[in-house]
C-alpha cells in the first residue's frame, strides 16, 4: 500500500510540474505564431491522445518522467511552403529565446502561485524555540541558551524552524560566521550572536544544520501514544491501533515517546511483549520489530507506528498570513530565496564544497511526495513548490539538450548575428546527454543507498 501511495504521489507531482513546464513552451509558441504539432506529458507509448481544432495532438504517455512540445521545424522534416512562416526555426532569435525560456519560467510561476495560496490561507507554525544546546558546540560557544527564540538568521526574519534551517543552509560548505538574533523567554530585549563554522555541513549525506550547530528545538512532552499504523507492518500484525498508549515493553515502563523508540530499536528481529492501554482497558500484545540499517551501519528495530503529536501551546505558535496583494510580493520573495539556495547548492556541489550524495532521483521524490501528502495538503503544496523551483533551475543550467543549453545558443546567435553551426550543436548535444545521463545514474544510485 505504501508503495502504491508513493507511486501515485510521484505521478501526481511530476504530472503537475511537467504539465506546467511544457505549457509554458506551448503558450508562448502559440503567441509567437509557431505551429505546435504535439503536446506530450510523459514519454513512450501514448495512453491517451486527442487533437484540437488547430491540429495539435495532446498525449498522455506511459512513462511520467518528462514531457515535450513538438513544434513545426525544418530541421526535423519537410515543411510545406505555406507553413514556413509557422516553423520554429524561421522565427527571430528573440522569439525562439522566449519560447524556450517560458518552460522554466512557468515552473517559477507555479511556485509563486503555490506560496501565494499558502500565505493567503495562512498557516500556524511552532516558534523556533531552542530546547537544548549541546556543550562545546558552535551554538554553545556563541552563547545560545535553552529558551531562546531565533528571531533572525543573517538579518532575515525567521518565524519557524523551517525558515531557520533554510537560512543556515545558505552557508553549506562555508567557513564563516552565521549571525543570529535571538530573544529569551525571560528577557524583553533581543541579543545578537555569531556562530563560527568551518566547512559547514561539508560531506554530510543528509545535512542537519541544527544538529551540526548543537541546537535541539524545543518540543512539548511527547507521550507514547500511537498516531498512525503503517500497512503490513509489525505494529499492524500485532493488532496495535491509533490511540493506543504504550505502558511498557518487556516489562520496562515507558514514560515518553523517545523511551519507546529506544526500546524498540534495541530489539531488531526479536519478539517483544507490549503492554498498552486502549479505551481504559489494559491489554498485552506480542510484536517482532523489523530490522533497519542506519547510515552509520547500526541495525535497529522498528514496528511501523507513528506518534500522536501533542498540541502546541498557543503562545508558541506563529501565524503566517498575508493579504492577497502583499502575499504576491512575499511569495515572489520566497521563490527567489529558494531559487538562490538551489542554485548556490548546485554550485557548491560542483566545486566539492558539499557532498554529491545530496542529489535526489525519482525514488526520493516519490518517498518525499508520499510523506508530504500524508502530512497534509499544506506540506504537499510546499514540496510541490520546491520541486518546481528545482526543475526550473535544472532546466536553466547551460547544459546542451536542456533549455539552458538552447538559451546559450540563442544568446551567442544574438551576439554573432548567425546561429551556432549544426555540427557544433550535435557534438555539444552528445556531451550534454553524457552529463545528464551521468547525473541521472548518480541520483538513482544515491536513491538506492537511502532505501
Amino acid at each position: 500500500m505504501d508503495f502504491i501511495h508513493s507511486v501515485f504521489a510521484l505521478i501526481v507531482t511530476l504530472g503537475v510540474l511537467i504539465t506546467f513546464h511544457e505549457f509554458g513552451h506551448f503558450w508562448v509558441a502559440r503567441r509567437c505564431g509557431v505551429k505546435v504539432l504535439r503536446f506530450s506529458v510523459g514519454f513512450g507509448k501514448p495512453l491517451f491522445s486527442w487533437f484540437d481544432k488547430r491540429g495539435t495532438e495532446y498525449v498522455i504517455a506511459a512513462l511520467p518522467l518528462g514531457g515535450y512540445v513538438k513544434m513545426l521545424d525544418e530541421r526535423e522534416g519537410d515543411v510545406p511552403e505555406e507553413l514556413l512562416g509557422q516553423a520554429f526555426n524561421r522565427k527571430p532569435v528573440g522569439q525562439r529565446f522566449a519560447i524556450v525560456a517560458a518552460g522554466p519560467l512557468a515552473n517559477f510561476l507555479l511556485a509563486i502561485v503555490a506560496y501565494w495560496f499558502l500565505f493567503v490561507i495562512g498557516t500556524s507554525v511552532p516558534a523556533p524555540l531552542v530546547g537544548q544546546v549541546t556543550e562545546d558546540s558552535p551554538a554553545a560557544e556563541a552563547g545560545l541558551q535553552s529558551g531562546d527564540e531565533v528571531l533572525k538568521v543573517d538579518n532575515r526574519d525567521t518565524a519557524s524552524w523551517q525558515e531557520v534551517g533554510l537560512g543556515l543552509l545558505n552557508h553549506m560548505g562555508e567557513t564563516t560566521r552565521i549571525n543570529l538574533e535571538v530573544q529569551n523567554q525571560r528577557d524583553t530585549s533581543s541579543r545578537s550572536l555569531e556562530l563560527a563554522v568551518e566547512n559547514f555541513l561539508s560531506g554530510q549525506d543528509q545535512p542537519d544544520p541544527l544538529g551540526s550547530l548543537g541546537i535541539q528545538p524545543w518540543r512539548p512532552d511527547v507521550q507514547p501514544v500511537l498516531g498512525s499504523i503503517q500497512g503490513d507492518s509489525p505494529a499492524e500484525r500485532a493488532g496495535l491501533q491509533p490511540g493506543d498508549r504504550i505502558l511498557s515493553v518487556n516489562e520496562q515502563s515507558v514514560g515518553n515517546w523517545q523511551e519507546l523508540v529506544d526500546l524498540l530499536q534495541a530489539n531488531p528481529g526479536q519478539a517483544i511483549q507490549i503492554t498498552l492501554e486502549r479505551s481504559g482497558e489494559r491489554l498485552e500484545v506480542q510484536a517482532t520489530p523489523d530490522r533497519r540499517q542506519l547510515q552509520d551501519g547500526r541495525e535497529v528495530g522498528f514496528i511501523g507506528a507513528g506518534v500522536q503529536m501533542p498540541e502546541w501551546p498557543e503562545e508558541l505558535l506563529r501565524e503566517q498570513r498575508f493579504g492577497p496583494l502583499s502575499a504576491i510580493w512575499r511569495a515572489t520573495e520566497k521563490t527567489g530565496e529558494m531559487s538562490w539556495l538551489t542554485l548556490t547548492s548546485v554550485g557548491k556541489m560542483v566545486t566539492g564544497l558539499i557532498s554529491p550524495t545530496n542529489l535526489s532521483g525519482p525514488i526520493t521524490i516519490a518517498r518525499v511526495a508520499s510523506d508530504s501528502a500524508k502530512s497534509g495538503w499544506e506540506s504537499f503544496i510546499t514540496f510541490l513548490a520546491y520541486v518546481s523551483i528545482s526543475l526550473g533551475i535544472l532546466n536553466l543550467l547551460p547544459i546542451p539538450i536542456l533549455d539552458g543549453g538552447h538559451l546559450a545558443y540563442y544568446a551567442i546567435e544574438a551576439v554573432r548575428g548567425k546561429p551556432v553551426s549544426e555540427r557544433i550543436q550535435e557534438m555539444a548535444a552528445r556531451f550534454g546527454l553524457a552529463i545528464l545521463g551521468t547525473l541521472m545514474l548518480m541520483a538513482f544510485y544515491f536513491d538506492l543507498l537511502r532505501l
